[in-house]
């Protein structure tokens, strides 16, 4: 069983930032693909940015509202995932969840088996 942690959450005003770190443990843990996504109040999980695990690190999808300003990388010797925030905005207010994909290298939630618990981002204004 694959456990993803998130931490580095909490409170920012406008225009600062914020690293998001997902910790992964497991004896079966290793993912094709790693991903951020957040969830609005009332709203679907909606996709932020994605990374492929094995590859040189380079290989990288964003959501186009994020593109510029996040950041995703991971360390594969820590078994730990990076999303880096600048230029928050209240916008950016949300859960941020990590996930892991075994086979998809996506944005689409469903693609996705393994999640996190969630870390509260707020960006105030």
């Amino acid at each position: 069983q694959v456990q993803l942690v998130e931490s580095g959450g909490g409170l920012v005003q406008d225009g600062g930032s914020l690293r998001l770190s997902c910790a992964a443990s497991g004896r079966s843990f290793s993912p094709y693909v790693m991903g951020w996504f957040r969830q609005f109040p009332g709203k679907e999980r909606e996709f932020v940015a994605a990374i492929r695990w094995g590859a040189s690190g380079r290989d990288t999808l964003y959501q186009p509202s994020v593109k510029g300003r996040f950041t995703i990388s991971r360390d594969k010797t820590k078994n730990t995932m990076y999303l880096q925030m600048n230029s928050l905005e209240p916008e950016d207010t949300a859960v941020y969840y990590c996930a892991a994909s075994s086979w998809y290298y996506s944005g689409r939630h469903g693609d996705y088996d393994y999640w996190g618990q969630g870390t509260q981002v707020t960006v105030s204004s």
